[in-house]
C-alpha cells in the first residue's frame, strides 16, 4: 500500500476580543430561552440531528484511504444514498403487508371452523370397547336406557362415571352400619335392636342379658354350679316349692346323679334364658308397632275432624285449620321431658312453667274436663252482656222521649234560633285614621 505525505499550512492572525460581551454579568430578557414560534429561528442542540441522515461511511470496508481523507468516495456516497432511501421508504413492502393480512385472515377462518367443529357433544371413538369390558367384568354398571355404547358422547361417559361413583358411595353408606352391627357382640346387637324399636327399659334389658351370661358361665363339673343349674331349671318349669326342689337335689346328690342331672338341664336352661331375652325384644317390637298404628290413627282422626272446616258450630278458616292440624300432629317443640312434643303440649308447659298464667291454664283445664259446662257459662256471659247493652239502649231512648214530651227540646230549639249576642269592637287609639 502506497504512503502519501500531505503538507498542511497554518496562518497566525491577531484578533480583538471584547471581554464584556463574553462575560456579561447582568443578562437581559433577550438572553432568556423561550419557546420558538413559527417565524423564530431554530437553535441547534444535541437533538437537532435526529431527522438528518446519518453518516455511516466509517463502516464501509471498501473505501480507499484517500477517499476517506477527501470525502469524495463514490462508494460512501452510494451507501449514504441507500441508507437515506431506506429511511424515507416504509420498511415493509405493501405487497408483503397484504400477503400477511390475507394469511392471518385465512388462519382466523380456519380457527373459527375448528371451533365450530368442536362445539356440541362429539362421540369418543375407541373408548366404548374399554367400558364394555368393564361392564362385562361387573366393574361398571351401565344405564338402563337402550342407547348403544358406541353412540355415547363425552358427556354420556362423564354422567355414567359419576353415577357409578355415587352408587358406590351409597352402597358403602348402606353396608357400613350393617358391618358395624355384625361386628358387635351378641348382647350389644340385642340392645341395639331393642333401642331401634323404641325400647327405653335398658336397665331391665341388661339385667336380663346379665342373667343369661351368668347361666352360660355355669360349669356342670362344679358341685355348686350343679345345684344352681338344677334349682333354676326346676323353678322355671314349676316343678314344685323350694322345699320340694331341695329334697330332690339331696336325693340326686346321695345317688351320685347330681352332675348327670345338671348336664341334662344345662342346655335347656341356656335356651330358656335366651328365650327370655327374645321375648323381651319381641314385646318391644310389638309395642313399637302399636305405637305406629296409634300414631296413624291419631293423625287420621285429627284430619277427619278438621277437613270440613268446622269445630262443632264454629266455622274456621283455612289458616286456622292448618294451624290446628300441625299443632296437634307435628312434634316440633322441645319438652321438659327431653323429647319433642306438639304445640298443645308446648303451650301447656309454657303457661305452667316458663311464663306462668294459671288463669288461662285453669280455663283450659275446665274446657278439657267439662266442655259443655264451660261453653254454657260462656254463652250465659254473652247473653248477659247482650241484655245489658239492650237495657242501656232502652234507657237512652226513654230519656230522649221524656225530654221531648216536657218541652225541653222545644226550648232548646228556641235558644238555638235566637241571634247570638256580639260585643262591639273597642277602638284602638293607635289605629291610623
Amino acid at each position: 500500500m502506497s504512503t502519501k505525505n500531505n503538507t498542511m499550512s497554518s496562518n497566525v492572525e491577531t484578533l480583538d476580543i471584547d471581554l464584556d460581551t463574553i462575560f456579561n454579568a447582568a443578562p437581559s430578557g433577550d438572553d432568556m430561552t423561550l419557546p420558538s414560534g413559527k417565524d423564530s429561528k431554530t437553535t441547534n442542540n444535541i437533538f437537532s440531528g435526529i431527522n438528518k441522515k446519518a453518516d455511516f461511511s466509517f463502516a464501509d470496508p471498501d473505501a480507499d484511504d484517500a477517499d476517506d481523507l477527501t470525502g469524495n468516495s463514490k462508494t460512501t456516497t452510494s451507501n449514504r444514498d441507500l441508507l437515506a432511501d431506506d429511511d424515507d421508504d416504509d420498511t415493509t413492502p405493501k405487497g408483503t403487508k397484504e400477503d400477511g393480512k390475507s394469511i392471518l385472515d385465512s388462519l382466523g377462518e380456519e380457527e373459527d371452523e375448528e371451533k365450530k367443529e368442536t362445539r356440541g357433544r362429539k362421540s369418543i371413538s375407541g373408548i366404548s370397547d374399554v367400558f364394555s369390558k368393564m361392564i362385562k367384568e361387573d366393574k361398571l354398571v351401565p344405564f338402563d336406557d337402550e342407547k348403544s355404547l358406541d353412540e355415547y358422547t363425552a358427556k354420556d361417559w362423564e354422567e355414567l362415571i359419576e353415577a357409578n361413583l355415587e352408587e358406590k358411595a351409597n352402597q358403602v353408606r348402606r353396608e357400613t352400619p350393617k358391618q358395624f352391627f355384625s361386628s358387635l357382640p351378641e348382647e350389644l346387637q340385642i340392645a341395639a335392636r331393642y333401642v331401634a324399636d323404641g325400647g327405653t327399659d335398658l336397665k331391665g334389658l341388661f339385667s336380663t342379658l346379665g342373667q343369661v351370661e351368668e347361666t352360660r358361665d355355669l360349669n356342670v363339673k362344679s358341685e355348686r354350679d350343679q345345684e344352681i343349674i338344677i334349682k333354676e331349671y326346676l323353678n322355671a318349669t314349676g316343678y314344685g316349692t323350694s322345699e320340694e326342689i331341695e329334697e330332690e337335689i339331696e336325693i340326686w346328690k346321695d345317688l351320685g346323679k347330681l352332675e348327670q342331672q345338671a348336664a341334662k338341664f344345662k342346655p335347656k336352661l341356656d335356651k330358656m334364658a335366651e328365650q327370655i331375652v327374645i321375648r323381651k325384644v319381641q314385646e318391644q317390637q310389638l309395642k313399637q308397632k302399636q305405637q305406629e298404628q296409634a300414631s296413624k290413627a291419631y293423625m287420621q282422626n285429627v284430619y277427619d275432624t278438621l277437613k270440613d272446616g268446622n269445630l262443632g258450630d264454629i266455622k274456621v278458616d283455612r289458616k286456622t285449620q292448618a294451624m290446628l292440624y300441625n299443632g296437634l300432629v307435628q312434634p316440633s317443640y322441645p319438652s321438659v321431658s327431653g323429647r319433642n312434643t306438639n304445640l298443645l303440649g308446648h303451650l301447656l308447659e309454657k303457661y305452667q312453667f316458663v311464663e306462668p298464667n294459671y288463669g288461662l291454664i285453669s280455663e283450659a283445664l275446665w274446657l278439657l274436663q267439662d266442655p259443655e259446662g264451660y261453653k254454657a257459662k260462656i254463652m250465659d256471659k254473652g247473653a248477659q252482656q247482650s241484655i245489658e247493652q239492650t237495657v242501656r239502649k232502652l234507657k237512652t231512648e226513654q230519656g230522649n222521649h221524656s225530654s221531648t214530651s216536657l218541652g225541653i227540646q222545644d226550648k232548646d230549639e228556641e235558644t238555638r234560633r235566637q241571634p247570638t249576642k256580639k260585643l262591639p269592637r273597642t277602638n284602638n287609639i293607635f289605629k291610623r285614621i
